[in-house]
């Protein structure tokens, strides 16, 4: 076992670049000028008592008093002004703000469609596919804290095959996982935290859960298509007071809606691409019964071979969604989501096969399965005009099955019965929310309190399956399985609230706080076989497992907001975060790597301190600097401890704590705008996402992981690319570097298994393009381009186990159509 230190560089043609893209421009403190007027309807033109007044990105914003009449403060500049309330239409007014008080006055028209805060989301101008959440959105909180929008139908990228590189490629500090060329699964992790399924954030879509438990098992499975979505949103570690105490943050698909301007819309989206890809997206949407009823739903169909030989799939994803304004107050939505696949998983291999051809599969056994039914019962209830409720039930039934040899992938898969992990999830759950606005002080306040009610049950079982080569995903001895069969019931009962407080139109503080029951069980056996050198067996033990673990504790945060002018704002967070143990850690039979049976949950803290906003018109920035405190970190040492072969293994267990220090920089700048052209239907952006980290243990008188550093943290992300548009027709060109990384805390450079070792750096250029003419669509990309042989992970599981090659470079292409 070798350790080394990790260097990292970046090529040098970069160096000059992202200087020139992520120079913060000093902003000045300007003047402010006082804007008044009033608001009043339009049948009878009465005052508009409560109504808000705000600014388009919502960064100032107001309410009416009782004669309709309202007032900001905002530095000289250009404005969009949008005012808004209950039962009525949206107005805008766009503005020049100089050094004399100005008047604004607007008439807001009876409601004649449905409207809710994501209708006016959707009336800003159009972005470069990425933007991030107002202060307060919904009934949800983000004042003082880092957002990122990913707003899907601005992005030049790959949407067929869900390609997470190009998606997130302005989201910072994302390490991301490339298991395979479709999509199937996401697997992101960010500052530092395992991309392992996504399960370091709290994954939803549509606001509630789609993992398999939140708390025992939050592992994502499902993954919603990119086609159907709408942005996807992402907070970070400050997030766990609202949301879960994941160290992560937050995760949120936003699935599309019907139009609300047509009765009936149609959708379909053809894709061909290498390796016998096709998909196949088909959706129908609108709006009917005079604007109150709202619907949408779509089918996606992926199949192909894979780039490696035993690497097929079959992908069929269905989701329906309705939502049906009852009253002028309260709205019920419903929505189901239906997921099903099955995949041949080609295995990983050793550093030596992966040399010397990574398109090789050495595992012709190995299959996966999916199946995901997720169902959602919403409302949305205004019980004032300052004051509304909503309240997300929830529920899930689910299972996944892996089938196949999990011997080290060093040892020949010379047949035999191979081994099938069965896992099925039975959740149900409702999250309820109540936002309040008032004054406080003469200032507008912000008070959120909700309550989170969830049970799941969780079962896994482990035994021999069948010697054959087929997808055959049935237990031999089902009533007397080889390894373990366990039941995990989980409670989770939490209270939380976050309050906005502002001090004057410039200083807010968020305090928040979370009071979280979780009540974890197991129920079952596991089998302990020992052999002989011959592989006899010479003992067989049953072993009867039952255990109860109760935890209740309370989280604290708090955020500072300071905007001095409409163009920049300074931001501070600091929230508590915990995080359970899962339940494939109490109990798992895997000849890779070893459970410690006194493995217990994990607690820390985030922290954020930052800088965002827009110089100009032409040039948009942020700059964070993050702390990510582990307590009792979980993670992987290496092992070579067990009798008679003493074979090293990976140890799950507390290794010791950590901490991670970081630096996210991004930066965006439109070209023409910067030079001063008439940009007209042109647009022109270059952009840098960098992240620097370092990531070590520390605390621990171990000195086989002393001041080493964390395992899957690349200490070094780099995304930059360009985007041109030009009338209906766009191409983004992106590069993307990944620096060294090791795979456990001992940073072991090569082992003979090829689970542990260092992960190479690498670097990935992607080319996308897309036009439309009236209802034409005609997308396509080259994955890869330069067609770099890289891997992103070693497995020590499934898909593999051992290093898992990434795809070589692609090519797709589709047509789509809108009716």
């Amino acid at each position: 076992m070798n350790t080394t230190k990790i260097h990292t560089r970046i090529p040098y043609y970069f160096t000059i670049l992202i200087p020139c893209l992520l120079l913060l421009t000093a902003t000045a403190y300007a003047q402010t000028t006082i804007l008044s007027g009033t608001v009043h309807t339009a049948d009878g033109h009465k005052p508009l008592a409560e109504a808000v007044v705000t600014t388009q990105d919502g960064h100032v914003h107001t309410l009416t008093d009782v004669n309709g009449q309202y007032q900001l403060k905002l530095p000289a500049g250009v404005y969009t002004l949008v005012a808004f309330a209950l039962g009525r239409e949206t107005a805008t007014q766009s503005i020049t703000v100089a050094s004399e008080a100005i008047t604004v006055n607007f008439i807001l028209n009876e409601l004649a469609r449905t409207l809710d805060e994501v209708s006016v989301q959707a009336e800003r101008e159009r972005t470069f596919g990425i933007t991030r959440l107002r202060s307060v959105e919904g009934t949800a909180i983000y004042e003082g804290k880092k957002s990122e929008v990913v707003v899907l139908r601005d992005l030049t990228a790959n949407k067929a095959t869900n390609n997470a590189r190009q998606v997130f490629s302005k989201v910072t500090g994302l390490n991301i996982w490339e298991s395979d060329g479709a999509g199937l699964q996401l697997g992101i992790g960010g500052r530092g935290l395992s991309p392992n399924r996504t399960s370091n954030f709290n994954t939803r879509q549509n606001g509630y859960d789609i993992s398999a438990d939140a708390l025992g098992y939050p592992e994502s499975y499902y993954t919603p298509p990119v086609e159907a979505l709408d942005r996807i949103e992402v907070v970070r570690g400050a997030a766990s007071l609202q949301y879960g105490t994941q160290f992560g943050g937050l995760l949120n698909f936003r699935f599309q809606r019907g139009p609300r301007n047509k009765s009936i819309e149609l959708t379909s989206r053809q894709t061909l691409g290498s390796w016998g890809f096709f998909g196949s997206f088909n959706s129908i949407g609108g709006t009917v019964d005079k604007g109150k009823l709202n619907y949408y739903a779509f089918y996606q169909h992926k199949q192909g071979n894979g780039w490696r030989p035993n690497s097929q799939f079959n992908v069929n994803t269905a989701y329906g969604s309705v939502h049906y304004r009852l009253t002028p107050r309260f709205t019920l939505g419903a929505d189901y989501t239906f997921m099903h696949y099955e995949a041949q998983q080609p295995g990983g291999l050793t550093d030596t096969e992966f040399a010397q051809n990574p398109r090789q599969s050495i595992r012709a056994r190995n299959w996966f399965r999916v199946n995901w039914n997720l169902f959602a019962l919403t409302g949305d209830y205004q019980l004032a005009d300052r004051t509304k409720l909503n309240t997300r039930f929830f529920g899930l039934l689910a299972g996944r099955s892996a089938l196949g040899n999990l011997e080290r992938i060093n040892v020949a898969d010379l047949g035999g019965n191979r081994n099938l992990i069965d896992g099925t999830f039975h959740n149900i759950g409702n999250e309820t929310r109540l936002l309040h606005r008032y004054q406080l002080l003469g200032q507008p306040a912000t008070l959120l309190v909700g309550f989170r009610w969830y049970r799941g049950t969780t079962t896994a079982q482990q035994g021999d399956a069948s010697n054959g080569s087929g997808s055959d995903f049935r237990f031999l001895h089902p009533n007397d399985l080889e390894n373990s069969d366990y039941r995990y019931p989980n409670k989770n009962d939490a209270l939380f609230a976050e309050h906005i407080i502002n001090l004057n139109s410039k200083l807010s503080i968020t305090p928040g706080v979370r009071v979280e029951s979780i009540r974890t069980f197991s129920s079952g056996f596991y089998r302990q076989r020992t052999y002989d050198f011959a592989g006899n067996i010479i003992s067989d033990e049953k072993f009867y497992d039952d255990q109860v673990r109760r935890r209740a504790f309370v989280l604290v945060g708090a955020g500072l907001s300071y905007k001095p002018t409409d163009r920049l704002e300074v931001y501070a967070n600091i929230s508590q975060n915990y995080r359970a143990i899962n339940f494939s850690d109490l109990r798992i039979t895997n000849p890779n790597f070893a459970v410690d049976p006194k493995l217990h949950d994990e607690r820390g803290y985030t922290a954020d301190l930052g800088i965002r906003g827009r110089a100009e018109d032409f040039f948009t920035y942020e700059l964070t600097l993050f702390y990510l405190k582990y307590k009792d970190r979980i993670g992987l040492l290496l092992k070579a401890d067990q009798p008679p072969l003493y074979l090293d293994y990976r140890l799950r267990t507390n290794i010791s704590d950590s901490r991670n220090l970081g630096i996210e920089a991004f930066g965006e700048i439109d070209l023409l705008k910067m030079t001063g052209h008439k940009t007209g239907s042109w647009g022109w952006s270059v952009f840098a996402n960098l992240s620097l980290i370092d990531a070590r243990y520390i605390n621990t008188e171990d000195p086989t992981i002393r001041n080493k550093l964390v395992e899957q943290v690349p200490p070094v992300l780099l995304r930059t690319g360009t985007t041109i548009r030009r009338g209906s027709f766009s191409a983004t060109l992106q590069y993307a570097y990944t620096g060294q990384q090791f795979t456990d805390a001992t940073n072991a450079i090569r082992t003979s298994t090829a689970v542990n070792g260092v992960i190479p750096a690498y670097q990935i250029m992607d080319l996308s393009a897309a036009w439309h003419y009236k209802w034409l669509l005609i997308e396509g990309s080259c994955n890869n381009l330069l067609n770099t042989y890289y891997f992103t992970r070693r497995a020590d599981s499934y898909p593999g186990p051992g290093i898992i090659p990434a795809d070589g470079r692609a090519f797709y292409l589709t047509v789509g159509a809108r009716f």
